[in-house]
C-alpha cells in the first residue's frame, strides 16, 4: 500500500470519525450508580416538584393584601392563629386578618399567598406586629413551580454530576437510562519501548502513550481496555489487534502511524478492515490514521506523548462523545496573545500556550521535547487560512 492516502482536512477527519462511530447502546441502573453516566434520554417530571406549596423562610403566612402598607412606624397587626410543622398538612385554611408560623419548607396554608420573615415581625401574646409589606408569592414556591408535572428536569446527553443525581433523586427517579460505556482498546506499538517502571536502554523510551490514552478514554466516560506494548511485527500487532476487535467497541494506536515503512500500524489495519484516512492537514499529527478493524473504529496516533495529545483531543474525543452518547463540550476561554504565533498556511496548527496574568503565551519548542507539554494549559488552535496569529489578537484556548 502507498505510504499516505490522500492527505485530507481536519473537518474530513472529523467528518469520518462520525460516520464510523457506532450508536451508543443504553441500558437502565440504579441511581446510585450513575454519577458521570449519560443520560439516554429525556427525564420528565413524573409529578409537580414540590407537590405543595411550601415557603422558603422561617415566618409567617399571610395574605399579601392585608400587609398592604405595613412599615417600622405603623405595622400590620394580624392574629396569630396556629403553627404549621415540618411534614404536616395545615389544620385549616388562612383567614383574612390572620397569620400562621411556619419554619423554612414548611407547606402554606390554603388561603395564604406570601411568607413575611420572622425579622420582619414582632409577636406579642396572639397578635403578629408586621412591619414590612409582602408582595404576593414572597418567600414561597409555589406547587410546581420547580417542575411542572411533564416538565423537562434533564435532557439527554447530559453527564450526570452529584447535582444532578440529587435532582434526579428529589424528582422519585431510583432507577435511570444511561448509555452503556464503551470498552475501548489501547494499543502501544514500537521496538523502542519500555515499561514505564522499566529503565530504558539506548535507543529505548518509556510507554508514557499507554497510561495517557487509557487515562483519557476514562475521562471521557468510557472503559479503557489496555492491551500493552506490541513489537514492530506483523503477527504480534495482527494478533493484539484481533484480540482488541474481540473485546472492545474502538482501538487506540499509538506509534506505527508514520511515514516510515517499518510501521505497521496501517497495513495491518487494512488487513483487517480498512484504512480511511492516513494523512491530515494538521500540526503535529499529519500521519495519523483513521480506519476500520473488525467493524470496530481504529485510530493511530503519532508515538510522541506530546502529539498524540492533540490527536486524542481533536479526533478521539470526537469519537468517544458520539460512541458514550455525550456531549463532550470543550472547556475554552478567551484570552490576549501576548506572543506572534507563526504558522503554515494550507493546514490546522495546533500550538501549545500558557495563560498568566490573562494572557496567552506560546510554549515554542523542539518538537521531540516534553517540557513546553508538561508547561502549557492548553491549545491554540490556528486555522488553515491563517498564517499564525500576532501578538495583541484575542485567541480561544482549548483547556486541557
Amino acid at each position: 500500500m502507498s505510504l499516505f492516502l490522500r492527505v485530507v482536512t481536519l473537518e474530513e477527519a472529523v467528518g469520518v470519525i462520525h460516520d464510523i462511530a457506532p450508536a451508543p447502546a443504553g441500558e437502565e441502573i440504579p441511581l446510585s450508580k450513575a454519577l458521570h453516566r449519560v443520560l439516554a434520554r429525556d427525564v420528565p417530571a413524573a409529578e409537580d416538584i414540590p407537590g405543595f406549596a411550601r415557603t422558603t423562610v422561617d415566618g409567617y403566612a399571610v395574605r399579601a393584601a392585608d400587609t398592604v402598607g405595613a412599615g417600622e412606624a405603623i405595622p400590620a397587626i394580624l392574629r396569630l392563629s396556629g403553627e404549621v410543622s415540618m411534614g404536616m398538612e395545615p389544620g385549616r385554611p388562612l383567614g383574612r386578618g390572620e397569620g400562621i408560623y411556619l419554619p423554612t419548607g414548611a407547606m402554606l396554608p390554603a388561603g395564604s399567598d406570601a411568607a413575611v420573615m420572622i425579622e420582619y415581625t414582632e409577636r406579642i401574646g396572639d397578635e403578629i406586629l408586621v412591619k414590612r409589606p409582602a408582595a404576593p408569592g414572597e418567600n414561597v414556591i409555589l406547587t410546581g413551580e420547580d417542575f411542572p408535572k411533564g416538565g423537562l428536569i434533564l435532557r439527554r446527553g447530559t453527564s450526570l454530576s452529584p447535582r444532578d443525581i440529587g435532582i434526579l433523586a428529589a424528582a422519585g427517579h431510583d432507577r435511570i437510562a444511561v448509555y452503556r460505556r464503551p470498552v475501548v482498546g489501547t494499543i502501544s506499538t514500537g521496538n523502542e519501548l519500555v515499561p514505564v517502571k522499566a529503565t530504558p536502554g539506548p535507543g529505548e523510551v518509556r510507554d508514557a502513550n499507554g497510561l495517557m490514552c487509557a487515562a483519557f478514554v476514562e475521562e471521557a466516560g468510557c472503559r479503557p481496555r489496555p492491551y500493552g506494548i506490541v513489537r514492530d511485527d506483523r503477527k504480534a500487532l495482527g494478533g493484539t489487534l484481533d484480540m482488541a476487535i474481540s473485546e472492545c467497541d474502538a482501538i487506540l494506536i499509538s506509534g506505527g502511524s508514520s511515514k516510515d515503512i517499518r510501521d505497521l500500524a496501517a497495513s495491518v489495519i487494512a488487513e483487517k478492515g480498512e484504512v480511511l484516512v492516513h494523512g491530515i492537514g494538521i500540526a503535529p499529527g499529519k500521519p495519523t490514521i483513521i480506519g476500520r478493524a473488525g467493524g470496530r473504529p481504529v485510530i493511530g496516533l503519532p508515538g510522541h506523548p506530546a502529539s498524540a495529545y492533540v490527536i486524542l483531543h481533536a479526533l478521539a474525543g470526537p469519537l468517544l462523545s458520539a460512541m458514550s452518547g455525550s456531549r463532550g463540550v470543550e472547556k475554552r476561554v478567551s484570552v490576549i496573545l501576548a506572543e506572534n504565533i507563526p504558522s503554515q498556511k494550507g493546514r490546522v496548527e495546533f500550538v501549545r500556550v500558557r495563560i498568566e496574568d490573562g494572557r496567552a503565551f506560546p510554549c515554542f519548542g523542539k518538537s521531540g521535547l516534553l517540557n513546553t507539554f508538561a508547561g502549557s494549559d492548553g491549545l491554540v488552535q490556528v486555522p488553515a487560512e491563517r498564517e499564525g496569529f500576532e501578538a495583541g489578537e484575542t485567541v480561544e484556548v482549548i483547556l486541557w
